[in-house]
């Protein structure tokens, strides 16, 4: 598992598949799609398939992979 890295976000929230992507932890929306919908996703330790929950800074958005887990944090 890697070090989660803080992304720094305009507003006060954002959603998590767009978040994906900011974070580079998905490289399109169709790819943030399909490991939201499979359960690869987990927003601060919970398993969320939800692609347009609210996040806000402090949430911790950790993807699973083949290579591992990779984690950010809503800055």
């Amino acid at each position: 598992m890697s070090e989660p890295f803080t992304v720094e976000i305009t507003g006060d929230v954002i959603r998590l598949g767009q978040f994906l992507k900011l974070a580079d932890l998905a490289e399109s929306g169709a790819e943030a799609r399909t490991l939201v919908a499979e359960g690869e996703v987990s927003v601060n330790g919970e398993v969320d398939t939800r692609r347009g929950r609210q996040l806000v800074r402090g949430d911790v958005v950790a993807v699973s992979t083949p290579q591992g887990e990779h984690s950010a944090v809503v800055g």
